[in-house]
């Protein structure tokens, strides 16, 4: 007597995705076991994101694709994007690139948590207001020890804009995990935490995959991709160029580009930096002398003192909600301390101060064209667009990206077009909260590099949040850490 086989959790043949005539991902097949893990590896709009929102159904109205797609035994057409929206949360879910994009700025934390236990994951469906009540109550209860889980029991009553970026992305992982759909694809879920956070996150992917859940993980972080295990495959302009066990592609790979990316983790990187060390008795851009923050009854940090001199880079740790962000804001002139004061230099016009944001999304009108915002930048303040377009070149951004809206384009497409708008402001001082969390090893490299060169060349000082100790070790003069 046969047995069945157990379906596969996911099973993608022949996946084609165009934008008119030019093909942006390539006859991709792979399977996910149930239970089981495929880790997605490549540069910055190599496809993997697209490959998701493909396989999602959830691709932008100007792309077609092809191929089929077939989730726990049911198949569909990759073009019939109906056929799989009518199973989001409950048998695939996915946990978006940028997490305050997928929150609600309008509702506190545990409700948006607490709202997919009550609705989605049916924590306790049935008739009547008191079993309603009953509901909702126990849909609250879980949504406070997830939050608990992750440390965020004090941001529950928080809107997303109040906490920080490594707190909104345990938030929206919470949200989607809360759902209890059997597939889950994840979107770079560990872009911008600290280590600890980054090890919690880690904890409940494993904890998932434990109790069955299948997982297809796009990542630029190694270390995630070698802890996942399962199976790997590696994505280079649209294509998956190699595939297979996890342990074996990280040790071995076979094809050069793989090698090269993997070379590129900051880890790899030479523990002195390409250019010499800036010192530190340049021009003070700006001085904080005893500054305090607080929110509310939560202290972020007390009586900081720093200099920031001309050309140099300063670099801001510390765990998630340590108030980096804050500090950076202080600096520029964006947030004001509660105690103490910040001193600027005289005779430096407000565009002197400019920040990339740590969710390159929030610094770009959506409805508006790339190219047509930086069109007007350019105007406003009188710049040379050919030396926009040197940036953008060094940085591997094709000039048809302009075109697209701000959300048709990858997150680390977006960050590095972000990061050329600012250095082509030539600023005094550029607060960078974590400009590379979006980037591939190989992209983070280059474009790390690149505002290292340009900050010695202008002497513009550099203020670099980041919870990657390879790339305080590797490009930073000096560090200041929050606790």
């Amino acid at each position: 007597m046969s047995v069945a086989a157990t379906p596969a959790a996911l099973r993608v043949a022949d996946l084609t995705v165009w934008q008119g005539s030019h093909t942006l991902v390539r006859r991709v097949h792979f399977s996910i076991p149930a239970g089981g893990v495929l880790t997605l590896l490549g540069e910055s709009g190599s496809g993997k994101s697209l490959l998701a929102q493909a396989i999602m159904g959830n691709l932008p109205g100007t792309l077609r694709s092809s191929g089929s797609i077939e989730i726990a035994g049911q198949l569909s057409d990759a073009a019939d994007s109906g056929a799989r929206r009518r199973g989001w949360g409950r048998s695939i879910a996915l946990l978006p690139q940028e997490p305050w994009l997928a929150l609600d700025p309008t509702m506190p934390v545990i409700q948006q948590v607490a709202e997919t236990y009550e609705l989605v994951s049916h924590a306790g469906v049935d008739d009547g207001r008191d079993s309603l009540r009953t509901a909702r109550a126990a849909a609250r209860e879980r949504a406070a020890a997830a939050l608990d889980s992750l440390g965020l029991q004090a941001a529950a009553a928080k809107y997303p804009f109040m906490i920080s970026g490594g707190m909104a992305q345990r938030v929206a992982f919470l949200a989607t995990h809360a759902a209890g759909a059997p597939l889950m694809i994840i979107d770079e879920p560990t872009k911008g935490l600290d280590a600890d956070r980054r090890d919690e996150v880690l904890a409940l992917l494993l904890a998932a995959r434990a109790q069955g859940m299948s997982l297809l993980c796009i990542t630029h972080d190694v270390w995630l991709a070698r802890a996942l295990g399962g199976q790997l495959a590696v994505m280079r302009d649209g294509e998956m160029v190699e595939q297979g066990p996890a342990a074996e592609v990280l040790a071995t790979p076979r094809y050069a580009y793989t090698q090269r990316l993997l070379a590129a983790d900051p880890a790899c990187w030479p523990a002195a930096p390409t250019v010499p060390v800036a010192p530190v008795t340049g021009p003070v851009i700006a001085e904080l002398r005893q500054v305090s923050k607080s929110f509310g009854k939560h202290r972020l940090f007390s009586t900081v003192d720093m200099r920031i001199h001309a050309g140099e880079i300063i670099a801001v740790t510390g765990p998630s909600g340590a108030g980096k962000t804050s500090l950076g804001n202080i600096a520029l002139g964006l947030l004001k301390p509660d105690v103490g004061t910040v001193v600027r230099a005289p005779g430096l016009a407000r565009t002197a101060f400019q920040k990339i944001y740590q969710d390159p999304a929030a610094a770009f009108v959506p409805t508006v064209s790339l190219r047509c915002s930086l069109q007007d930048l350019m105007r406003l303040h009188a710049l040379d667009w050919a030396m926009l377009e040197s940036l953008l070149v060094r940085m591997r951004i094709a000039p048809v990206l302009l075109d697209r809206l701000p959300r048709q384009v990858s997150g680390g497409e977006l960050q590095r077009i972000a990061l050329a708008r600012v250095l082509w402001m030539k600023p005094a001082l550029i607060f960078a909260d974590e400009p590379t969390s979006r980037l591939d090893p190989l992209t983070q490299q280059d474009v790390m590099t690149l505002l290292v060169e340009q900050a010695r060349a202008l002497g513009t000082a550099v203020l670099l949040v980041t919870h990657d100790a390879d790339i305080v070790r590797c490009v930073a003069d000096r560090q200041i850490r929050l606790e």
